[in-house]
């Protein structure tokens, strides 16, 4: 008898940071590379909605998402001794475990395409993803899912500008869709890119 799939209850169809960083339309995010593994985020209109700050310490890393007025939304800690290259994420500067909202691992350790599994923090048993992702950092594609399912929240594909290409930044656009939290999609593909580099890295 086939296992039911687990869907997550989405009320506000995917509010996991706030409503406030839900839209009923759709949001296109630019984010740049400045160096590697430092990113700003911009609108449309070129205005910052995001930072992202990276910090290093001797058992692992973490980065912290800030608005633009540089307050912390969320914080990601990377667990460096775990196969799966798991990554935790707390609100605001928190990392206590009360404050955990989701976290972001590795489907298998083998794959030739990127896949990464999102578990709410109320899916403790993670026999199902809530979210997962499909995709290629390197080729600035990928594809983020509502749960093994076929129902899509976001995009992320290379943003190609000339003023990019003379100043050595990497740009590329997210497009959120409507009703999803944009926050949590940010987030989730800052998670994306360091799991690339630390294979890259080994």
């Amino acid at each position: 008898m086939p296992r039911s799939r687990y869907r997550p209850p989405l009320g506000n169809p995917a509010a996991i940071v706030s409503p406030q960083f839900c839209a009923p339309y759709s949001v296109d995010l630019t984010i740049v590379r400045k160096r590697i593994l430092n990113f700003g985020v911009t609108d449309v209109n070129g205005n910052i909605m995001f930072k992202i700050k990276r910090k290093c310490f001797s058992l692992g890393h973490r980065r912290t998402l800030l608005d633009a007025a540089g307050n912390p939304i969320l914080t990601l800690q990377w667990k460096i001794l775990t196969a799966h290259r798991r990554c935790r994420v707390y609100r605001g500067g928190s990392r206590d475990k009360k404050d955990l909202l989701f976290s972001v691992k590795k489907s298998s350790l083998f794959q030739c395409k990127r896949k990464l599994d999102v578990f709410l923090a109320a899916n403790t048993k993670e026999n199902f993803c809530d979210f997962k992702i499909k995709g290629s950092w390197f080729e600035r594609s990928c594809t983020i899912y509502l749960g093994d399912t076929s129902t899509i929240i976001a995009q992320m594909h290379k943003k190609l500008s000339v003023q990019g290409v003379l100043l050595g930044k990497d740009n590329f656009a997210v497009t959120v869709f409507p009703n999803v939290d944009y926050a949590f999609i940010v987030a989730l593909v800052v998670v994306l890119e360091e799991i690339n580099h630390k294979d890259v890295k080994g």
